[in-house]
């Protein structure tokens, strides 16, 4: 009995072994005879590369319009607020409600943010820009005026949209107040807890 245990062992060994070698003899012969390229990682070939830069990228929407007189409009909003813009070749004036922008807006970072778009398409100082806004506060009406501003350049020369879409200037922010919850003193704020 000692015998065959040792001889089972090895008769076991052997056509596993064989299995492996004919398996691989197999797959080499199965991928050079079916005539299917072999996986490469880390390679891509010349003409490959070109098709991907020969795909048309699509038309990007544009949000702005252009009346018969050449203004470009555009509406912003932020929040609650609400920006109508108009812009036309010009002098380079800018009006929020009949104001000018200095004393509409006080604070120094939210003119800047206004002045943004137009200093990022170089077109500061050669556009009028009409701004009706009305609804919620200086951040949102600010907001709102520089996606109006946004759209309507676009409107006024699509060659813009790189340049503004690159600045983030088209991308509406979504974040609305949240609203009061039932048993809370505002949206998250509770009342004191007492445990006794």
């Amino acid at each position: 009995m000692e015998n065959e245990t040792p001889e089972e062992d090895t008769t076991q060994e052997t056509p596993e072994v064989g299995a492996a070698e004919q398996a691989a003899d197999l797959t080499t012969e199965e991928t050079v005879d079916s005539g299917v390229p072999e996986l490469t990682l880390g390679s891509t070939l010349a003409s490959d590369v070109e098709e991907e830069d020969d795909v048309v990228k699509p038309e990007p929407i544009i949000r702005g319009k252009l009346d018969k007189h050449g203004v470009a409009m555009g509406t912003g909003r932020r929040k609650t607020a609400v920006a109508r813009v108009r812009i036309k070749a010009g002098s380079g004036s800018l009006t929020i409600n009949g104001v000018s922008l200095d004393d509409y807006l006080k604070v120094e970072r939210d003119r800047q943010m206004v002045e943004a778009p137009l200093k990022a398409t170089e077109t500061f100082g050669k556009v009028d820009v009409w701004v009706r806004v009305n609804g919620g506060g200086t951040t949102g009406q600010t907001g709102a005026i520089v996606l109006g501003i946004a759209r309507a350049l676009e409107a006024y020369n699509s060659q813009f949209h790189e340049t503004l879409s690159a600045g983030r200037f088209l991308t509406r922010d979504s974040r609305m107040v949240e609203r009061k919850k039932f048993g809370y003193k505002k949206a998250r704020k509770s009342f004191q807890f007492s445990k006794r």
